[in-house]
């Protein structure tokens, strides 16, 4: 599992102190820069090294957020497929689950413009942080 801790910026909050909803999506992103480097090291981002898409996101809203207290986020790989697998999110704030989400992700050939298996070198460094 990786660990990312946010401390909310002033303009994350909505006029009550709360985190604003489109804040978390933003956080997860950053939390899958490890599983991003994996396939990246350099995070060339060069269509020929980086063979990553993201095909579906989704978030579940649990508990309100504030802006002054850290969040942690908790990020894990929870399926691994042939194509693509999926990165678990969660967004915790003071022992609390607040927000969830999975995102997932798609091995893609930009230069033929179709998935590709993700090759078994990889699987293996994914499965090290499969939590089903």
């Amino acid at each position: 599992m990786f660990n990312l801790i946010v401390n909310p910026r002033f303009g994350d909050m909505d006029i009550l102190g709360h985190i604003n909803n489109t804040v978390p999506s933003n956080w997860f992103e950053l939390a899958r820069t490890p599983i991003m480097k994996m396939f990246d090291p350099g995070l060339t981002l060069s269509k020929n090294t980086f063979h990553l898409i993201m095909a579906h996101t989704d978030y579940d809203f649990i508990d309100q957020m504030y802006f002054k207290y850290e969040a942690e986020i908790k990020t894990w790989i929870s399926r691994i497929g042939t194509k693509s697998f999926t990165i678990h999110h969660e967004a915790w704030q003071q022992g609390r689950l607040c927000v969830k989400g999975n995102a997932v992700i798609v091995h893609f050939d930009f230069n033929v413009e179709k998935s590709t298996p993700i090759p078994e070198d990889m699987k293996k460094q994914l499965a090290e942080h499969l939590i089903e």
